[in-house]
C-alpha cells in the first residue's frame, strides 16, 4: 500500500511546487513590467519639465544661463538622491 501512495504523493508535491514557481514567475514579470513603465514615465516627465523650464528661462535669460540653471538643479537633485541612497541604515 505504501508503495502505491508514495509516488502519488511525490506527484502531488511536484505539481504544487511547479504551480508555485509559475505564480512566482508571473508575479516577478508583472513587477518588472510595472517598474519599466514607471521608469519610462519618469524619464518622459523629466524631459517634458526640463523643456518647459528651459523655454520659460530662455525668455528672460541667455540660453547658456538657462542651461546652467537647469544643469545645476539636476546636479543638486542628483546629489540629494545619492546621499539618500547611500545613507547608513541602522
Amino acid at each position: 500500500m505504501t508503495a502505491l501512495i508514495a509516488p502519488l504523493l511525490r506527484l502531488a508535491v511536484a505539481s504544487a511546487a511547479a504551480r508555485t514557481m509559475r505564480n512566482a514567475a508571473a508575479d516577478m514579470a508583472l513587477r518588472l513590467a510595472l517598474i519599466l513603465c514607471a521608469v519610462l514615465a519618469g524619464a518622459v516627465g523629466v524631459l517634458c519639465f526640463s523643456y518647459a523650464g528651459l523655454t520659460i528661462l530662455q525668455r528672460h535669460l541667455d540660453p547658456a544661463e538657462a542651461w546652467g540653471i537647469v544643469g545645476g538643479l539636476y546636479a543638486v537633485a542628483g546629489l540629494g538622491l545619492y546621499l539618500a541612497a547611500t545613507r547608513r541604515r541602522t
